[in-house]
Protein backbone atom coordinates (compact mmCIF):
# COMPACT_ATOMS: atom_id res chain seq x y z
CA UNK A 1 0.00 0.00 0.00
CA UNK A 2 1.33 3.44 -0.93
CA UNK A 3 1.24 5.99 1.89
CA UNK A 4 2.85 9.42 1.97
CA UNK A 5 3.88 12.19 4.33
CA UNK A 6 3.82 15.84 3.32
CA UNK A 7 5.88 18.15 5.56
CA UNK A 8 5.49 21.90 5.09
CA UNK A 9 8.34 24.31 5.83
CA UNK A 10 6.89 27.84 5.67
CA UNK A 11 10.05 29.97 5.75
CA UNK A 12 11.35 31.99 2.78
CA UNK A 13 14.02 34.63 2.25
CA UNK A 14 11.95 36.39 -0.39
CA UNK A 15 8.40 35.99 -1.64
CA UNK A 16 8.13 35.65 -5.42
CA UNK A 17 5.61 37.88 -7.19
CA UNK A 18 3.41 34.97 -8.31
CA UNK A 19 3.43 33.00 -5.05
CA UNK A 20 0.24 32.40 -3.06
CA UNK A 21 1.58 29.56 -0.90
CA UNK A 22 1.59 29.65 2.90
CA UNK A 23 5.07 31.12 3.29
CA UNK A 24 6.56 33.89 5.39
CA UNK A 25 9.77 35.91 5.18
CA UNK A 26 9.65 37.24 8.77
CA UNK A 27 9.19 34.08 10.87
CA UNK A 28 12.72 32.65 10.93
CA UNK A 29 12.90 33.12 14.70
CA UNK A 30 10.31 30.34 14.96
CA UNK A 31 12.43 27.74 13.15
CA UNK A 32 13.53 25.67 16.15
CA UNK A 33 10.09 25.64 17.78
CA UNK A 34 8.43 24.88 14.46
CA UNK A 35 10.64 21.92 13.60
CA UNK A 36 10.23 20.56 17.12
CA UNK A 37 6.44 20.87 16.77
CA UNK A 38 6.57 19.01 13.45
CA UNK A 39 8.65 16.27 15.08
CA UNK A 40 6.15 15.98 17.94
CA UNK A 41 3.20 15.95 15.54
CA UNK A 42 4.84 13.18 13.53
CA UNK A 43 5.67 11.15 16.60
CA UNK A 44 2.07 11.42 17.83
CA UNK A 45 0.73 10.38 14.42
CA UNK A 46 3.06 7.39 14.23
CA UNK A 47 2.08 6.34 17.74
CA UNK A 48 -1.60 6.50 16.74
CA UNK A 49 -0.83 4.19 13.82
CA UNK A 50 0.13 4.81 10.21
CA UNK A 51 1.29 2.42 7.47
CA UNK A 52 4.90 2.25 6.41
CA UNK A 53 5.62 5.39 4.41
CA UNK A 54 6.48 4.94 0.74
CA UNK A 55 7.04 8.61 -0.10
CA UNK A 56 7.89 11.82 1.74
CA UNK A 57 7.73 15.31 0.26
CA UNK A 58 9.18 18.28 2.14
CA UNK A 59 7.76 21.43 0.55
CA UNK A 60 7.39 25.07 1.28
CA UNK A 61 8.41 27.73 1.50
CA UNK A 62 12.08 26.96 1.23
CA UNK A 63 13.05 23.80 3.16
CA UNK A 64 16.75 24.31 2.34
CA UNK A 65 16.72 27.46 4.50
CA UNK A 66 16.45 25.45 7.71
CA UNK A 67 19.29 23.51 9.32
CA UNK A 68 19.65 20.19 7.47
CA UNK A 69 20.45 18.40 10.72
CA UNK A 70 17.28 19.70 12.37
CA UNK A 71 15.17 18.84 9.34
CA UNK A 72 16.64 15.34 9.21
CA UNK A 73 15.81 14.90 12.90
CA UNK A 74 12.15 15.45 11.99
CA UNK A 75 12.34 13.04 9.05
CA UNK A 76 13.91 10.42 11.32
CA UNK A 77 10.54 10.04 13.05
CA UNK A 78 8.99 8.64 9.86
CA UNK A 79 8.72 4.82 9.57
CA UNK A 80 9.93 4.43 5.99
CA UNK A 81 9.18 1.44 3.82
CA UNK A 82 12.19 -0.11 2.03
CA UNK A 83 13.06 1.97 -1.02
CA UNK A 84 10.90 4.92 0.04
CA UNK A 85 11.19 8.13 -1.97
CA UNK A 86 12.25 11.12 0.16
CA UNK A 87 12.09 14.48 -1.66
CA UNK A 88 13.10 17.93 -0.43
CA UNK A 89 12.27 21.12 -2.32
CA UNK A 90 15.29 23.37 -2.76
CA UNK A 91 16.35 26.87 -3.71
CA UNK A 92 19.39 26.59 -6.02
CA UNK A 93 21.20 29.29 -4.01
CA UNK A 94 21.23 26.98 -0.96
CA UNK A 95 22.44 23.79 -2.64
CA UNK A 96 26.13 23.10 -2.18
CA UNK A 97 28.35 20.17 -1.25
CA UNK A 98 27.80 20.40 2.53
CA UNK A 99 24.01 20.47 2.22
CA UNK A 100 23.69 17.61 -0.26
CA UNK A 101 26.18 15.45 1.64
CA UNK A 102 24.14 15.94 4.82
CA UNK A 103 20.93 15.11 2.97
CA UNK A 104 22.40 12.02 1.36
CA UNK A 105 23.67 10.76 4.73
CA UNK A 106 20.24 11.40 6.25
CA UNK A 107 18.30 9.42 3.64
CA UNK A 108 17.11 12.14 1.27
CA UNK A 109 17.17 10.59 -2.20
CA UNK A 110 15.49 13.22 -4.38
CA UNK A 111 15.65 17.02 -4.64
CA UNK A 112 13.25 19.31 -6.46
CA UNK A 113 14.84 22.65 -7.36
CA UNK A 114 12.79 25.76 -8.08
CA UNK A 115 14.52 27.04 -11.21
CA UNK A 116 11.63 28.63 -13.17
CA UNK A 117 13.93 30.12 -15.83
CA UNK A 118 17.58 30.10 -16.89
CA UNK A 119 17.28 33.62 -18.36
CA UNK A 120 18.09 36.49 -15.93
CA UNK A 121 15.60 38.91 -17.49
CA UNK A 122 12.77 36.40 -17.09
CA UNK A 123 13.74 35.66 -13.49
CA UNK A 124 13.59 39.38 -12.74
CA UNK A 125 10.11 39.60 -14.28
CA UNK A 126 8.96 36.78 -12.00
CA UNK A 127 10.48 38.38 -8.91
CA UNK A 128 13.00 35.54 -8.47
CA UNK A 129 16.34 36.28 -6.84
CA UNK A 130 18.58 33.30 -7.71
CA UNK A 131 21.12 33.35 -10.55
CA UNK A 132 21.21 30.72 -13.34
CA UNK A 133 24.85 29.87 -12.59
CA UNK A 134 23.78 28.73 -9.12
CA UNK A 135 21.49 26.16 -10.72
CA UNK A 136 24.46 24.68 -12.58
CA UNK A 137 26.54 24.64 -9.38
CA UNK A 138 23.74 22.94 -7.46
CA UNK A 139 23.22 20.32 -10.19
CA UNK A 140 26.93 19.50 -10.15
CA UNK A 141 26.85 19.02 -6.37
CA UNK A 142 23.86 16.68 -6.65
CA UNK A 143 25.50 14.64 -9.41
CA UNK A 144 28.61 14.27 -7.24
CA UNK A 145 26.68 12.64 -4.38
CA UNK A 146 24.30 10.75 -6.66
CA UNK A 147 20.99 12.33 -5.63
CA UNK A 148 18.55 12.42 -8.59
CA UNK A 149 16.82 15.75 -8.95
CA UNK A 150 13.88 17.53 -10.55
CA UNK A 151 14.02 20.99 -12.10
CA UNK A 152 10.84 23.04 -11.69
CA UNK A 153 10.34 25.38 -14.65
CA UNK A 154 7.71 28.06 -15.19
CA UNK A 155 6.58 29.42 -18.55
CA UNK A 156 4.46 32.39 -19.54
CA UNK A 157 6.22 35.27 -17.77
CA UNK A 158 5.44 38.68 -19.23
CA UNK A 159 7.68 39.39 -22.18
CA UNK A 160 9.22 35.92 -22.27
CA UNK A 161 9.92 34.98 -25.89
CA UNK A 162 9.82 31.51 -27.35
CA UNK A 163 13.58 31.79 -27.87
CA UNK A 164 14.11 32.55 -24.18
CA UNK A 165 11.94 29.59 -23.19
CA UNK A 166 14.00 27.41 -25.54
CA UNK A 167 17.14 28.67 -23.79
CA UNK A 168 15.69 27.62 -20.43
CA UNK A 169 14.66 24.18 -21.67
CA UNK A 170 17.99 23.48 -23.38
CA UNK A 171 19.97 24.67 -20.34
CA UNK A 172 17.83 22.52 -18.04
CA UNK A 173 18.26 19.42 -20.22
CA UNK A 174 22.03 19.99 -20.33
CA UNK A 175 22.13 19.65 -16.52
CA UNK A 176 20.84 16.07 -16.90
CA UNK A 177 18.08 16.06 -14.28
CA UNK A 178 16.15 12.85 -13.71
CA UNK A 179 12.87 14.76 -13.88
CA UNK A 180 11.55 18.05 -15.25
CA UNK A 181 8.35 19.85 -14.26
CA UNK A 182 7.14 22.66 -16.51
CA UNK A 183 4.20 24.65 -15.18
CA UNK A 184 2.19 27.40 -16.83
CA UNK A 185 2.35 30.65 -14.88
CA UNK A 186 -1.02 31.26 -13.25
CA UNK A 187 -2.37 34.39 -11.62
CA UNK A 188 -3.24 33.86 -7.95
CA UNK A 189 -5.42 36.34 -6.10
CA UNK A 190 -3.63 38.59 -3.64
CA UNK A 191 -0.21 38.36 -5.29
CA UNK A 192 1.80 41.24 -6.82
CA UNK A 193 1.32 39.48 -10.16
CA UNK A 194 -2.46 39.60 -9.79
CA UNK A 195 -2.28 43.33 -9.10
CA UNK A 196 -0.41 43.99 -12.36
CA UNK A 197 -2.50 42.95 -15.41
CA UNK A 198 0.31 43.99 -17.74
CA UNK A 199 2.28 40.98 -16.45
CA UNK A 200 -0.50 38.40 -16.82
CA UNK A 201 0.32 35.45 -19.10
CA UNK A 202 -1.01 35.10 -22.63
CA UNK A 203 -2.81 31.81 -23.37
CA UNK A 204 -1.58 31.51 -26.95
CA UNK A 205 2.03 32.14 -25.96
CA UNK A 206 1.78 29.55 -23.20
CA UNK A 207 0.36 27.00 -25.65
CA UNK A 208 3.35 27.53 -27.96
CA UNK A 209 5.71 27.18 -25.00
CA UNK A 210 4.06 23.97 -23.85
CA UNK A 211 4.39 22.47 -27.32
CA UNK A 212 8.08 23.38 -27.38
CA UNK A 213 8.59 21.76 -23.97
CA UNK A 214 6.88 18.60 -25.22
CA UNK A 215 9.11 18.53 -28.30
CA UNK A 216 12.46 19.21 -26.62
CA UNK A 217 11.94 17.10 -23.51
CA UNK A 218 10.64 14.18 -25.55
CA UNK A 219 13.62 14.37 -27.91
CA UNK A 220 15.96 14.34 -24.90
CA UNK A 221 14.48 11.10 -23.55
CA UNK A 222 12.09 12.47 -20.95
CA UNK A 223 8.72 10.72 -20.96
CA UNK A 224 5.57 12.73 -20.33
CA UNK A 225 3.50 11.14 -17.54
CA UNK A 226 1.33 14.01 -16.26
CA UNK A 227 0.30 17.32 -17.84
CA UNK A 228 3.25 19.24 -16.41
CA UNK A 229 5.74 16.45 -15.68
CA UNK A 230 8.37 14.54 -17.63
CA UNK A 231 10.85 11.98 -16.30
CA UNK A 232 13.59 9.62 -17.27
CA UNK A 233 12.14 6.08 -17.13
CA UNK A 234 11.82 5.00 -13.50
CA UNK A 235 12.17 8.51 -12.08
CA UNK A 236 8.53 9.56 -11.96
CA UNK A 237 7.69 11.32 -8.69
CA UNK A 238 5.94 8.67 -6.64
CA UNK A 239 4.63 11.18 -4.12
CA UNK A 240 2.86 13.22 -6.78
CA UNK A 241 1.46 10.02 -8.28
CA UNK A 242 -0.08 9.40 -4.87
CA UNK A 243 -1.98 12.70 -5.15
CA UNK A 244 -3.14 12.04 -8.70
CA UNK A 245 -4.49 8.59 -7.76
CA UNK A 246 -6.32 9.87 -4.65
CA UNK A 247 -3.92 8.00 -2.39
CA UNK A 248 -3.49 8.56 1.33
CA UNK A 249 -0.98 10.86 2.99
CA UNK A 250 -0.32 12.50 6.33
CA UNK A 251 -0.17 16.29 6.75
CA UNK A 252 2.57 17.69 8.96
CA UNK A 253 3.17 21.41 9.44
CA UNK A 254 1.10 24.54 9.04
CA UNK A 255 -1.21 24.71 6.01
CA UNK A 256 -0.43 21.08 5.11
CA UNK A 257 -3.24 18.97 3.64
CA UNK A 258 -3.77 15.25 4.30
CA UNK A 259 -6.07 12.46 3.12
CA UNK A 260 -7.00 9.30 5.02
CA UNK A 261 -9.98 6.95 4.83
CA UNK A 262 -11.78 9.19 2.34
CA UNK A 263 -11.46 12.22 4.62
CA UNK A 264 -9.49 15.28 3.60
CA UNK A 265 -8.14 17.59 6.27
CA UNK A 266 -5.87 20.61 6.54
CA UNK A 267 -3.88 22.22 9.34
CA UNK A 268 -3.92 25.77 10.67
CA UNK A 269 -2.47 28.08 8.04
CA UNK A 270 -0.10 30.19 10.15
CA UNK A 271 2.99 28.86 11.97
CA UNK A 272 1.89 30.52 15.21
CA UNK A 273 -1.52 28.81 15.33
CA UNK A 274 0.03 25.48 14.38
CA UNK A 275 2.62 25.84 17.15
CA UNK A 276 0.04 26.76 19.78
CA UNK A 277 -2.04 23.71 18.93
CA UNK A 278 0.79 21.17 18.93
CA UNK A 279 2.49 22.60 22.01
CA UNK A 280 -0.78 22.52 23.97
CA UNK A 281 -1.52 18.94 22.92
CA UNK A 282 -4.49 19.97 20.75
CA UNK A 283 -5.13 18.89 17.19
CA UNK A 284 -3.56 21.27 14.63
CA UNK A 285 -6.36 20.56 12.16
CA UNK A 286 -8.28 23.58 10.93
CA UNK A 287 -10.93 21.81 8.84
CA UNK A 288 -11.92 18.69 6.91
CA UNK A 289 -14.30 17.35 4.28
CA UNK A 290 -15.59 13.99 3.07
CA UNK A 291 -16.63 13.62 -0.56
CA UNK A 292 -19.67 11.52 -1.37
CA UNK A 293 -19.22 8.63 -3.86
CA UNK A 294 -20.42 10.69 -6.85
CA UNK A 295 -18.01 13.52 -6.03
CA UNK A 296 -15.15 11.08 -5.56
CA UNK A 297 -15.85 9.47 -8.94
CA UNK A 298 -15.75 12.82 -10.73
CA UNK A 299 -12.59 13.89 -8.96
CA UNK A 300 -10.89 10.58 -9.73
CA UNK A 301 -11.69 10.97 -13.44
CA UNK A 302 -10.51 14.58 -13.51
CA UNK A 303 -7.20 13.71 -11.85
CA UNK A 304 -6.53 10.53 -13.80
CA UNK A 305 -7.15 12.07 -17.24
CA UNK A 306 -4.16 14.35 -16.60
CA UNK A 307 -1.84 11.34 -16.55
CA UNK A 308 -0.44 9.17 -19.33
CA UNK A 309 -2.53 6.21 -18.12
CA UNK A 310 -5.74 8.20 -18.53
CA UNK A 311 -9.06 6.76 -17.41
CA UNK A 312 -10.95 3.51 -17.86
CA UNK A 313 -12.96 3.83 -21.07
CA UNK A 314 -15.90 2.18 -19.32
CA UNK A 315 -16.15 5.18 -17.00
CA UNK A 316 -16.77 7.62 -19.86
CA UNK A 317 -20.05 8.17 -21.72
CA UNK A 318 -19.44 7.26 -25.41
CA UNK A 319 -21.25 10.40 -26.55
CA UNK A 320 -18.80 12.49 -24.54
CA UNK A 321 -15.91 10.70 -26.24
CA UNK A 322 -17.38 11.63 -29.61
CA UNK A 323 -17.62 15.27 -28.55
CA UNK A 324 -13.99 15.21 -27.40
CA UNK A 325 -12.62 13.64 -30.57
CA UNK A 326 -9.16 15.09 -31.22
CA UNK A 327 -8.71 15.95 -27.55
CA UNK A 328 -8.75 12.36 -26.26
CA UNK A 329 -8.07 8.99 -27.86
CA UNK A 330 -8.69 5.32 -27.05
CA UNK A 331 -5.71 3.17 -26.22
CA UNK A 332 -6.96 -0.36 -25.61
CA UNK A 333 -9.36 0.01 -22.68
CA UNK A 334 -8.10 3.46 -21.65
CA UNK A 335 -8.96 7.01 -22.68
CA UNK A 336 -5.98 9.37 -22.73
CA UNK A 337 -5.36 12.98 -23.70
CA UNK A 338 -3.86 13.83 -27.06
CA UNK A 339 -1.24 16.58 -27.13
CA UNK A 340 -3.98 18.97 -28.24
CA UNK A 341 -6.10 17.76 -25.33
CA UNK A 342 -3.28 18.43 -22.89
CA UNK A 343 -3.42 22.09 -23.86
CA UNK A 344 -7.07 22.17 -22.78
CA UNK A 345 -6.92 19.58 -20.03
CA UNK A 346 -9.11 21.46 -17.54
CA UNK A 347 -11.92 21.82 -20.07
CA UNK A 348 -11.64 18.15 -21.07
CA UNK A 349 -11.69 17.07 -17.42
CA UNK A 350 -14.88 19.05 -16.80
CA UNK A 351 -16.59 17.40 -19.80
CA UNK A 352 -15.59 13.93 -18.58
CA UNK A 353 -17.16 14.58 -15.21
Amino acid sequence: MAFGVYLHIPFCRHRCDYCAFATWTDRHHLEDRYLDACRRHLATSVEAGIPEVTSVFVGGGTPTLVSPQKLLAVLAEIPLAPGAEVTVEANPDDVGDALVEAYAAGGVNRLSMGVQSMVPEVLATLGRTHRPENVSRAAAALHRVGIPFNLDLLYGAAGETLAQWRTTLEAAIALDPAHVSAYALTVEAGTPLAADPARHPDDDTQADEYELATELLGAAGYEWYEISNWARPGHECRHNQLYWSEGEYLAIGCAAHGHRDGRRHWNHRTPERYLRAVESGASPESGSEVLDPAERRVEALQLAIRTRDGVDAGEVDPSVLDELDGFVERRADRVVLTERGRLLANEVAIRLG
